[in-house]
């Protein structure tokens, strides 16, 4: 009989959980309080490479580089199985001049190709997937591998106060049994843990987003200047972002934050200065101390495991969190 895993939380990481059990013969079930790829996941940017990695440490950065190393594979496959193109490019990261002066030689001492042009710093093999389509490939190669996906379900607080799961229970009445359990359900991760909560310090962090859309390609670079970037993608449309607010579950788009961010935009690139703004959102991300996710068992479950707190990384880490929860739950005693 094959072993049983619930999954809470369809965020890249859950469902890049779901894709490395399922695709190992586990009978899977994955579980949304919205559409899955609905929250963070869906809102960022997906840049793959840490914005700088010589401001964090390197367990971050170690972590960061190996998810990124597997999205080439990973978005042929989804490409292949699914006919949907995550549109993986290679398309590089221009750092304009206030970048670290420790950055080149932070970089060469790592392997990392950076070239100094004209006061700027040009990283050429960093990478980008677009989201949407990323996430909409996940769910078609899930489904297809027999992945039981339940979207707008919203799970109760778990009851349990320590021991061993036995079923998670819904708010519309609904139990959901399984031999493990993995909590990937980022900003809204801690209230599911109930009287558990304290045990995993996740919270929500705001980030807004504009998107613009360009007659035709005005650059190619994804390019970045004081924490704020500028995403291409092939068809012309543009990401611009983004915040980094502490204001709880509160998603609100505000007015404020897109006059500055448009404001950036159009010093950035001034192709944007007077094109037109097609969507403004937010999106949750799951911080954690330290910006270091929290992936292992939960000290009060036996069979419940933590995939969470990627803060700003949850899609470029995605692929080697789950690797790595999938080493823990098989070789666990």
């Amino acid at each position: 009989m094959k072993p049983t895993i619930t999954i809470i939380g369809a965020g890249a990481v859950g469902c890049l959980t779901a894709l490395t059990f399922a695709k190992h013969g586990w009978n899977v079930t994955l579980i949304d309080k919205n559409r899955l790829g609905g929250e963070a996941s869906w809102a960022g940017g997906g840049i793959l490479f840490p914005l700088l990695p010589w401001n964090y440490p390197d367990e971050i950065n170690d972590f960061a580089f190996a998810g990124a190393s597997r999205y080439a594979a990973l978005c042929d496959e989804l490409r292949e199985a699914t006919g949907i193109d995550p549109e993986y490019n290679v398309c590089g990261m221009r750092i304009f001049p206030e970048f670290d002066a420790r950055a080149p030689a932070w970089c060469a001492a790592r392997g990392i190709p950076a070239e100094l042009h004209n006061e700027t710093l040009f990283l050429p093999q960093v990478a980008q997937a677009r989201n949407p389509r990323l996430l909409a490939a996940l769910k078609a190669r899930l489904l297809a591998l027999g992945v039981t996906l339940h979207e707008h379900t919203e799970l109760l607080p778990l009851q349990n106060e320590a021991g061993r799961i036995t079923a998670w229970q819904s708010k519309d009445g609904r139990s959901f049994g399984a031999d493990i359990y993995v909590l990937a359900a980022g900003a809204w991760s801690a209230p599911l843990l109930g009287k558990s909560a304290a045990a995993i310090p996740v919270k929500p962090m705001r980030g807004q987003m504009l998107l613009y859309k360009l007659s035709s390609p005005a650059f190619t670079e994804i390019l970045y200047r004081e924490d704020f970037y500028l995403v291409p993608r092939r068809d012309g449309h543009v990401l611009a972002g983004s915040t980094i607010e502490d204001v709880g579950y509160d998603k609100s788009a505000t007015p404020e934050a897109a006059a500055n961010l448009a404001r950036k935009a159009a010093a950035l690139h001034p192709a944007l200065k007077n094109a037109p703004i097609l969507q403004h959102w937010s999106g949750l991300r799951p911080g954690s101390p330290g910006n270091i996710p929290l992936i292992n068992r939960h000290a009060g479950f036996d069979n419940l495991y933590l995939n969470t707190g990627h803060f700003r990384y949850g899609v470029t880490m995605a692929p080697v969190s789950a690797e790595r929860v999938f080493g823990m739950v098989t070789t666990a005693g």
